[in-house]
């Protein structure tokens, strides 16, 4: 499938291409007025919309979902199917980015919730070098395959996870228990943690568009060595 999206375009040249992913019900609008809020001019933000599907937690109720929910919990079955198709639909995403001229090197993949599960999921299965991956309030998906499907060439994605300490909906010890299998897996990963529930704060933003400008950087610095 292909996914629609929304654009923001960046000052020419793009240093870095973040696609972001939208969390459970929501669209690509949702995280669009983060874009201006991070303050980085020579960023190109790109917003998809996920397919509209039945959520099982939902009563079956249509709705956008990168994949299904079938069962909240760690140890609650998971829609393996759903989750493959819309990873290869984010990385067709990644194919348009690089046809635009952008290297895999300067493209950072960024979701929320549902979102960044499934950026997670997708960069570190991606065979092209990344610029990083962002997880906001988010857990790890099929997290029993990553060591037979990881890729050597994001074995060192800069990886910046960051959860609310009191989220109702993901609790931070799922998300937690994600990034041990992470590190258990040699992935270095920052984490942060917010007094907030399953949202995002003020200086959560700010902390995301610090770590940005340095993925910013650290691509400058490889294209110019």
């Amino acid at each position: 499938m292909d996914l629609d999206f929304i654009e923001r375009a960046a000052d020419d040249p793009a240093r870095l291409a973040v696609i972001w992913l939208h969390g459970l019900g929501a669209d690509g609008h949702d995280f669009e007025p983060v874009a201006d809020e991070l303050g980085l001019g020579a960023v190109r933000f790109v917003f998809p919309h996920a397919p509209i599907r039945p959520v099982t937690i939902n009563g079956g109720m249509a709705m956008r979902a990168w994949f299904d929910i079938l069962e909240f919990g760690a140890e609650a079955p998971q829609d393996e199917r759903g989750i493959r198709a819309s990873a290869a639909a984010v990385r067709r995403l990644v194919d348009r980015e690089v046809e635009l001229g952008l290297p895999s090197e300067r493209i950072v993949l960024a979701g929320f919730s549902q979102g960044g599960a499934l950026a997670l999921h997708t960069a570190l299965r991606e065979e092209r070098a990344l610029a990083g991956v962002l997880a906001l309030s988010a857990f790890l998906p099929l997290a029993w395959t990553l060591a037979g499907e990881k890729s050597s060439a994001n074995a060192d994605i800069p990886t910046l996870m960051a959860h609310g300490a009191v989220d109702p909906v993901i609790p931070i010890e799922m998300a937690a228990l994600g990034r041990r299998k992470l590190e258990e897996e040699g992935y270095a990963v920052e984490w942060r943690e917010y007094p907030m529930a399953h949202t995002v704060c003020f200086d959560e933003i700010r902390d995301i568009g610090r770590w940005l400008a340095r993925l910013a950087d650290s691509a400058d610095r490889r294209a110019s060595a």
